[in-house]
């Protein structure tokens, strides 16, 4: 049962429930305390998992594949019906069976005849039934399970490939995976941005009130509301070694559109071009000349020229690149004007970390002029890059 509970567990997470190793043992606990009553198991489950109303539906059906009834079953006030020969006498009441007398042990027969055998209850199997429907049941089970295991060991791997190492399958392969991330990110948004109806509790406001109540906090007093949503302003570097890592980040960002005031996507190679992503498809508003030569500087100067008012106090500017200028001028200074227009500016270099700063990449000069600067090499650290992005977003909002 405990195996089949962590399987159960996995699965959720993968469905883009976050169950921490607390909840976990919670959940453990719970079954020790409910039993294997359905229902019960059911209620005590959620109240150990869900944490998110919104994420209720799909634990119910989850819950019903891995915990399915396999026939009617019997509730606590039913009685087996009577069959065969004996059915409606003896002298109780009419419809039930009199309660036979017991045998002394050496006349009771060790088996019984096929009459007999036919008079019990459907509901039951014979030992010989059940022993014979057991290695299949298991078989089949065993198979399924390895067939998750697979998927999830594919999976796993998926996330730690590198994006300039992707072949074309495993890039379509990404897809779907990218997909089900993208609701786990969105999942993410509404824990932490969940509407609540007032701020925070204020200790000090509310010890205050309590004097008039002799120390006692009738009135509590809260904090008010954070500021409204920002704007989000995403700049990504287009050229041929970081497309498949541009394009990935922007499917992750797709759903979380509402979680912003307003959202404006560019893409560039040399020069910036404002682009939509829709149905997993780029789709740039003006032309974008993919065979021109990585030019960082050229491109942050005409970002800055032409939409230097989507760039406020209320903005985070995300810059998706691996900073390969080609041994042009850098022009960081204008980076710098843009750190300092906006309420958080932050890189994410698709490269790994070993590769930084070496041959024309001059990325040690932009992150000067960064709040943060995060390794984005793989999708497994691209989706924890934006994770951390928005956490610190929310803490320091």
């Amino acid at each position: 049962m405990k195996s089949h509970l962590l399987e159960f567990i996995d699965t959720l997470r993968n469905a883009g429930l976050s169950i921490t190793a607390a909840e976990t043992m919670d959940a453990v606990r719970a079954v020790s305390i409910t039993g294997i009553e359905r229902a019960q198991l059911r209620e005590g489950l959620a109240a150990a998992l869900v944490k998110d109303e919104a994420d209720r539906p799909a634990f119910i059906d989850l819950f019903d594949r891995y915990f399915a009834v396999p026939g009617r079953q019997r509730g606590k006030g039913e009685r087996p019906q009577p069959t065969g020969e004996s059915e409606g006498h003896g002298t109780g009441k009419s419809g039930l069976l009199p309660r036979a007398e017991p045998r002394p042990a050496e006349q009771r027969p060790e088996g019984r005849g096929p009459e007999e055998r036919g008079s019990e209850p459907r509901q039951r199997e014979s030992p010989h039934q059940r022993l014979a429907e057991q290695p299949r049941k298991d078989g089949k089970h065993e198979h399924k399970k390895e067939e998750r295991g697979d998927q999830l060991a594919r999976k796993r791997a998926l996330l730690q490939i590198a994006f300039r190492e992707m072949s074309a399958p495993e890039i379509e392969e990404c897809d779907l995976l990218v997909t089900e991330l993208a609701r786990r990110f969105r999942a993410h948004l509404c824990r932490r941005q969940r509407a609540t109806p007032h701020g925070r509790l204020d200790i000090r406001r509310t010890i205050r009130r309590s004097m008039s109540t002799g120390g006692i906090p009738l009135e509590p007093a809260f904090r008010e509301r954070q500021p409204g949503r920002p704007d989000l302003v995403a700049l990504c570097d287009h050229s041929h070694s970081v497309a498949t890592a541009s394009r990935f980040l922007l499917a992750l960002l797709a759903p979380a559109h509402s979680f912003f005031r307003r959202v404006r996507l560019f893409a560039f190679v040399d020069q910036p071009v404002e682009i939509s992503f829709e149905a997993g498809t780029l789709i740039p508003h003006d032309r974008l000349d993919l065979y021109a030569r990585s030019d960082f500087g050229k491109a942050l100067v005409a970002f800055w020229d032409q939409y230097q008012p989507l760039l406020n106090r209320n903005t985070i500017l995300l810059i998706l690149g691996d900073a390969r200028n080609n041994r042009r001028p850098p022009r960081a200074d204008v980076l710098a004007r843009m750190h300092t227009a906006v309420r958080q500016l932050v890189w994410l270099n698709p490269e790994p970390p070993a590769r930084w700063n070496t041959g024309d990449s001059v990325i040690a000069t932009y992150q000067r002029h960064c709040d943060a600067l995060l390794a984005a090499s793989t999708l497994r650290e691209l989706y924890a890059a934006l994770r951390q992005l928005f956490r610190a977003h929310r803490a320091t909002a």
